[in-house]
């Protein structure tokens, strides 16, 4: 089992930054990808970032592409989401997600689930 805790969300102004962070503990001795997906009230949920075990290879939703990125701590069981110029359209409940898979993009092939951070962004 992985657990996985996310920190980091909150009220943002439309054009701000925040960083989410993502703790995974329990069994990270696999090869474990880490990524966010987020669901705005009403929606699906959506696929944002992921990135692979060591952190060399990464992948973002074109959706967010050139605002957000995601990082890994060199201790491999800490991953961010960096996210900048922040839209109203980026509010949303942000999960963090494990996965044995290489780089996934699909929520159905994410093992384990953090619980979730409200991240609302302001006019």
């Amino acid at each position: 089992q992985v657990q996985l805790v996310e920190s980091g969300g909150g009220l943002v102004q439309a054009g701000g930054s925040l960083r989410l962070s993502c703790a995974a503990s329990g069994r990270t001795d696999g090869r474990i990808a880490m990524g966010w997906f987020r669901q705005a009230p009403g929606k699906e949920r959506d696929f944002v970032a992921v990135i692979s075990w060591s952190g060399g290879s990464a992948s973002v939703a074109d959706s967010v592409k050139g605002r957000f990125t995601i990082s890994r701590h060199p201790d491999n069981n800490t991953v961010y989401l960096h996210m900048n110029d922040l839209k109203r359209e980026d509010t949303a409940v942000y999960y963090c997600a494990a996965t044995t898979w290489r780089l996934p993009t699909n929520e159905k092939q994410y093992d384990y689930w953090g619980q979730g951070t409200q991240v609302t962004v302001s006019s």
